[in-house]
């Protein structure tokens, strides 16, 4: 369900190029720290050969990112597992125990987030592969399939405490159809998460800034006690997306 980029290796989809069956520092609340100490210097593609300049573009951006330094070096699946770690280093989401959906979970890195944070439960979907992350199960699907909230219900034995999603579109390159296309994606796991959350659970999702929000945002209010919105210091600056939190669902008994 998230975007691939074209990379300068071959891999299946979903397959992470590096992993760790123990990924982070020792303590989870060190790990937000982890791309500060990593000093990188600057490096530049050995080879452009057989590359357009928007993978060399890509991909010297690749070799400079801390965060994919550190992501690499630690044994994440991505360096989206620290905007899921400083989102919850911020408002303690993730408690023991808790049961969890992960939306579009591959390549896992966000899945490997909440199980090292002591996560009870995690289910993560996708319609890609996903290579097995200890603990949890990954299951190829579509969300949107009726049949799957009962189906993860199942698997959770009971509602979820969190469903996360960090699932985005491929883009096209123009702003207002790629802005639409995730609002819409983002809107269709607000719905899910309506079906499967237990009462004061969580919902966690990216979304894209823009002028078309506001029908998920009243939804939400009707619904959760609580909204955030938050941008994590590894989420890119040149980049519109932020994540929206909403805390306290308000389910119907």
């Amino acid at each position: 369900m998230k975007s691939k980029t074209p990379s300068s290796k071959t891999r299946i989809a979903g397959k992470p190029l590096r992993q760790s069956l123990t990924p982070g520092r020792r303590l989870s609340e060190d790990d937000a720290g982890a791309s500060r100490s990593l000093r990188t210097k600057t490096e530049k593609l050995r080879t452009a050969r057989k590359k357009t300049p928007s993978q060399q573009r890509w991909l010297n951006r690749q070799l400079n990112d801390p965060y994919v330094a550190a992501a690499r070096q630690q044994g994440w699946r991505s360096r989206a597992a620290f905007k899921l770690i400083e989102i919850d280093d911020r408002f303690h989401l993730i408690q023991p125990g808790s049961r969890i959906i992960d939306l579009g979970a591959a390549p896992g890195g966000w899945t490997q987030v909440a199980i090292k944070r002591g996560a009870g439960k995690v289910v993560g979907v996708d319609l890609l592969p996903v290579d097995p992350v200890p603990e949890a199960e990954i299951i190829v699907g579509d969300f949107m399939d009726p049949a799957m909230p009962d189906i993860l219900h199942s698997m959770l034995g009971g509602r979820a405490d969190i469903v996360m999603s960090d699932m985005a579109p491929n883009t096209t390159g123009h702003a207002a159809t790629d802005h639409l296309r995730i609002m819409a994606l983002a809107e269709n796991a607000l719905d899910f998460a309506l079906k499967i959350l237990a009462d004061k659970g969580i919902f966690i999702a990216k979304v894209f800034q823009g002028g078309s929000e506001k029908t998920m945002l009243d939804v939400m209010k009707q619904n959760f006690a609580t909204i955030k919105h938050v941008k994590p210091p590894s989420s890119r600056k040149e980049s519109s997306e932020l994540y929206v939190i909403a805390i306290g669902f308000k389910k119907e008994i």
